[in-house]
């Protein structure tokens, strides 16, 4: 298990050894409390869009679901006749320029794994740079748009935002409550009492601190034919090697098991690079990999790999509790 394994399994688990990290991590309190501040305060200057900003993110390390809900919100706002951008970071992504408008046509590691997937799912008008508020100009300047949504961005105080939705993973919550190194936390907890929702990955029911959603997986899609089967296309009990370059590898693992098959788990790091080589597993049996690691393997898949394609499903109460934030942010004529 690499380092960075090892530290992020010891920040949900537990480990005495982390305690020897609390001096840094009281000075990264201080940075990031002072940060936000400074922004809260007017003395750093933000950037403010003339159409409403909604920043999906999180405050702790690891996978969140974070991409599916962007994918769930876009298509929300669509059915509702508005006309949605997004703006990203796109971690990874060496672009030959900033800001740096994303195409279907375009290869992972030229506009990012995340990115890519959301373009090629929906076609949304999408801008990535590190600089959100420079992505977003550069979005509104190409097309007239009605809304923003930020994907990721919740610590990037220089883009002003209307509403903020944090995404928790509801099973490992925030760990072991403490900020990095010592823990998860990109911002201290008290940070959620700021946010103007919080969605919970995997909870079965809303909860006073949230609202609950979960990951349906929807098909199996062939990475080299375009190819899109039912869940039934393995039987029960089927062998597969399950690949996972995200942040939380074992609840993807956990989903195909909950298909009744039996995955050989290969799990990978976030955003991480593939080749035929590195794939190449013993024995020979279907690949089934998530859809942000399929964006990185087309151009090598062999004709039995497979990405699952998952939906997120919010619960009711989410859904209208976000209609009426809408209403609130685009009044109606």
């Amino acid at each position: 298990m690499a380092f960075a394994d090892r530290l992020l399994a010891a920040w949900y688990a537990g480990h005495p050894a982390l305690a020897l990290l609390r001096p840094l991590e009281a000075l990264y309190r201080r940075v990031v409390v002072g940060k936000r501040a400074r922004f809260l305060s007017g003395e750093s200057p933000s950037y403010r869009a003339p159409v409403p900003v909604i920043v999906v993110g999180n405050i702790t390390v690891g996978g969140t679901g974070k991409t599916p809900m962007i994918l769930w919100l876009i298509d929300h706002c669509r059915q509702r006749g508005l006309k949605v951008g997004v703006v990203s970071r796109g971690y990874g992504a060496k672009p030959p320029q900033l800001p740096w408008r994303v195409s279907a046509e375009h290869s992972a590691e030229q506009a990012g794994d995340e990115p890519l997937l959301i373009v090629q799912r929906t076609g949304v008008p999408l801008m990535i740079d590190p600089d959100r508020s420079r992505a977003v100009q550069a979005l509104l300047a190409s097309e007239p748009l009605d809304l923003i949504l930020c994907d990721d961005g919740m610590q990037h105080y220089r883009l002003a935002r209307d509403l903020e939705l944090v995404l928790i993973d509801a099973a490992r919550g925030l760990g072991n409550g403490r900020c990095l190194p010592a823990g998860p936390l990109r911002e201290p907890a008290e940070r959620l009492q700021a946010a103007d929702a919080v969605l919970l990955n995997g909870a079965s029911a809303d909860r006073e601190g949230g609202f609950a959603f979960s990951l349906q997986p929807s098909a199996l899609v062939n990475l080299r034919s375009g190819e899109r089967r039912a869940l039934d296309h393995f039987p029960a009990g089927q062998a597969l090697h399950a690949v996972a370059g995200i942040g939380n590898p074992q609840r993807f693992f956990n989903t195909l098991l909950g298909l009744n098959w039996q995955p050989v788990p290969h799990p990978f790091a976030d955003h991480a690079q593939f080749s035929a080589e590195s794939l190449a597993f013993s024995p020979p049996l279907p690949l089934v990999m998530t859809e942000k690691d399929a964006v990185k393997c087309r151009a090598f898949a062999a004709d039995d790999w497979w990405y699952l394609t998952v939906e997120a499903q919010p619960s009711p109460a989410f859904v209208g509790w976000f209609d009426g934030q809408l209403q609130r942010l685009l009044p109606q004529p």
